[in-house]
């Protein structure tokens, strides 16, 4: 099922920023806690769950609670749509560059 606009549109606002890109990457290895995913960044926690709320609202990452520690973990669901998404453009793209080097080459002096 392809996402929606709007769907793909707030994944990849989420993967615009840097420290999100890297709180997703440590996600990649398996599960972490919000002080497990703070601790490489120079900020404060209350910045830090604001980046983890962009995360989840986008649906790149779920949270769940236990007790008082919450723990974020990658949804590879909403990554693979991202992929499907880069995929079919990709093509479309790849045919333009090379009808643009075909009309370029054409057009040398001989």
């Amino acid at each position: 099922m392809m996402h929606e606009p709007a769907a793909l549109d707030q994944m990849f606002h989420a993967l615009s920023d840097r420290s999100r890109r890297g709180m997703v990457d440590r996600l990649g290895h398996g599960p972490a806690s919000v002080s497990e995913l703070a601790e490489p960044l120079s900020m404060a926690l209350p910045t830090v769950m604001k980046h983890l709320a962009v995360l989840e609202r986008s649906g790149l990452v779920r949270s769940e609670k236990s007790g008082r520690v919450r723990t974020y973990r990658l949804q590879r669901d909403a990554l693979a749509e991202m992929e499907r998404w880069l995929v079919a453009h990709k093509a479309g793209w790849n045919r333009a560059f090379d009808r643009l080097e075909q009309f370029l080459a054409d057009e040398q002096p001989e």
